[in-house]
């Protein structure tokens, strides 16, 4: 793979973690770099990035105005990918619970497949860590309810920890995507699908972060529970 590389992190207040998490990541493959897109972190997160991006040219900082949520972050950061010509373009959480050692794999399980998604219950054997056993529940119980109501046959259609080629995201209509919370995650995939783009799914360790606080809130869990449903009424509308 000669094409350039590009990993999309979104970051509030994650100022502890990006110096080591561009060290690790730039670390796993000379093709890699890294695009931060930060809200305005009030702890200083962007203008660390800043700093870092002045002193490597593979490392990049979107800045946004306020706190906008997760799926426009991405969105955001797939438009900029996009108007660069990056081929591997990836998803990855600043706080280490996704860890970049897998990014070599996803590059190679790229060559087989459209995208490629991180599981954390591929074949229904769990690899998480550190999770508490009500958050786990909740977790892998939302992946066997959004299969059952979309139909896609993925093992962890939530996860976080992605990989597409640019011809996905240019096939899709960013505009169009409705999710910012998780439910970003699973409404991606459907669309990628939907389109006729072929998925691979490949096995993770996933760790509960050490540094910071988690986005996740009851909001971001009602949107996901209603979009599955929003899905599967559009694509008998032919909406997607």
């Amino acid at each position: 793979m000669p094409e350039r590389a590009l990993v999309i992190t979104p970051t509030y207040n994650e100022r502890a973690n990006v110096t080591t998490l561009v060290d690790r990541v730039l670390a796993q493959d000379p093709r890699i770099e890294i695009l931060f897109v930060d809200d305005n972190s009030p702890d200083g997160t962007g203008d660390l990035i800043a700093e870092l991006a002045s002193a490597n040219t593979r490392v990049h900082l979107l800045r946004r105005p306020g706190k906008l949520g997760l799926g426009t972050a991405y969105r955001d950061g797939f438009r900029w990918a996009l108007e660069r010509d990056y081929e591997l373009i990836f998803e990855m959480d600043a706080d280490f619970s996704h860890d970049p050692s897998h990014l070599p794999e996803f590059i190679k399980a790229a060559e087989r497949a459209d995208f490629v998604l991180g599981s954390r219950y591929l074949q229904g054997k769990v690899t998480v860590m550190n999770w508490p056993i009500t958050r786990l529940i909740l977790s892998y119980g939302a992946n066997i309810y959004a299969r059952w109501v979309t139909g896609m046959q993925l093992w962890d259609a939530t996860g976080g920890f992605k990989c597409f080629h640019r011809r996905v995201l240019a096939a899709i209509d960013l505009d169009d995507v409705r999710s910012n919370g998780y439910a970003f995650q699973i409404e991606m995939s459907f669309r990628a699908m939907r389109k006729g783009f072929k998925p691979v799914e490949i096995p993770i360790v996933f760790a509960d972060r050490t540094e910071g606080e988690s986005k996740m809130s009851g909001h971001i869990v009602r949107e996901a529970v209603f979009m599955v449903w929003r899905l599967r009424w559009w694509t008998l509308t032919g909406r997607v």
